[in-house]
């Protein structure tokens, strides 16, 4: 039995309820998922679930969203914690993601614990990772990988449930979240490790993979960034700088991180769409579930019942459903300070809702092969925006007044 409800409806679910519930089996004839136990166990406030067997479970990541994201330290201390706690119960460990096929490094450390007597040592490990991944030693590499694991990779934030809230991936508006569990200088200096080493690399398939990753990272940070620029300019009746910073976001960051994913078989939409439509036995059930896989990365129902819950980074999503979001919301903005008028997010809901939907039904095919070298776009991609992350990054060690206190939140 899945123990989320424990952890979901805690207000119902006091020490009574839960003994009641799991006492209503015999002892040793139910075994319980402590489903999020990297982030909230369970059993630390159950006595070990009272008696009843358990596995501890990591769940990491919620609705398949692309997006670095781990918390290491406590993946390799908590299931040791579990076995060591006082008449444990723990009968094994699991893993439960909503959705799979992102952040392998994570995935590739639990798969390992669950063989391990004691925690690992991390920056050891993830040294070693770097070899196994690519074959070979490479000392940018391998530093790069000691950031991230210490940085991006190890949320230590109490309670904190990843479901990626990058403005990147959600419908426009003026209550975004921008905030990072992590320095983004860390993220930096690693993608520019990776450039360094990319020359000797690209021949692995691996490094292709975690090129595209580390680049489309970044470039969701850049987007936040971008986005708070848009909302100061707004704000202060600045048009210029609002054309300046939606028309950089809009016209080339979008467009450049399309082209970065489309150039990599591991994020392709129509990979995705194909694999839906394969399934069907005629073209009318085929449309159906094209229908279907397309609504269940964006709208998730008729009307949005699910917005952007299971949003992806994806090659064509990003031209075809985020960046004319964002070309929208930019639009209005513009003809709001144009004629003086506020900003109507009810008005721009209805608006941007048609560009949504209209993805969901535009029809097109989506190519299922990579196009493009993913070396020559990543590296064009590097030499105009990282000199632009290093710059807002000295604005914020500065405190320039003239850039947005939250550039990088």
């Amino acid at each position: 039995m899945q123990g989320w409800l424990f952890f979901s409806d805690p207000n119902f679910w006091k020490p009574v309820q839960i003994q009641s519930l799991l006492h209503g089996v015999p002892l040793g004839r139910m075994i319980v998922l402590d489903l999020f136990a990297e982030a909230d166990p369970v059993f630390t406030y159950t006595e070990s679930f009272y008696g009843q067997p358990f596995i501890w479970c990591m769940l990491h990541n919620f609705g398949g969203n692309n997006g670095f994201f781990g918390t290491v330290e406590s993946i390799n201390s908590g299931p040791f914690k579990a076995q060591n706690f006082p008449n444990s119960t723990l009968v094994g460990i699991g893993m439960t993601p909503e959705g799979i096929e992102q952040n392998p490094v994570i995935y590739e450390l639990m798969s390992e614990l669950a063989w391990r007597k004691e925690p690992v040592n991390l920056a050891k490990w993830v040294s070693l990772y770097a070899v196994r991944r690519y074959g070979g030693m490479h000392d940018s590499l391998t530093a790069a990988w000691k950031l991230l694991f210490s940085s991006v990779y190890n949320c230590t934030i109490p309670h904190y449930v990843n479901h990626n809230h990058s403005p990147l991936v959600r419908r426009p508006s003026f209550r975004l979240r921008t905030d990072l569990w992590y320095d983004p200088a860390d993220l930096f200096e690693a993608w520019k490790l990776f450039m360094e080493a990319a020359p000797s690399f690209m021949s692995k398939e691996t490094f292709q993979y975690d090129l595209v990753d580390v680049t489309r990272q970044v470039l969701q940070v850049l987007t936040a960034s971008f986005y708070q620029d848009i909302a100061d300019a707004f704000g202060n009746k600045k048009m210029a700088e609002l054309l300046t910073a939606g028309g950089v976001l809009v016209y080339d960051l979008f467009p450049e991180l399309d082209r970065l994913l489309s150039s990599n078989q591991n994020f392709l939409l129509g990979t995705w769409l194909e694999r839906a439509q394969s399934k069907a036995l005629n073209e009318k059930e085929a449309q159906l579930y094209d229908m279907n896989a397309r609504n269940q990365i964006t709208l998730w129902g008729p009307s949005g019942e699910i917005l952007d819950y299971a949003n992806k980074e994806w090659g064509g999503l990003i031209e075809d459903y985020y960046a004319q979001r964002w070309g929208l919301f930019v639009q209005t903005l513009v003809e709001c300070l144009d004629h003086g008028l506020p900003f109507n997010q009810s008005s721009f809901n209805q608006a941007v809702f048609q560009i949504e939907k209209g993805f969901i039904y535009n029809g097109r095919k989506y190519p299922t092969k990579p196009q493009g070298d993913t070396y020559e776009i990543a590296y064009r991609i590097f030499l105009k925006y990282y000199p632009q992350a290093m710059k807002r990054l000295l604005q914020i060690v500065k405190g320039s007044p003239s850039s947005p206190s939250s550039a990088f939140p």
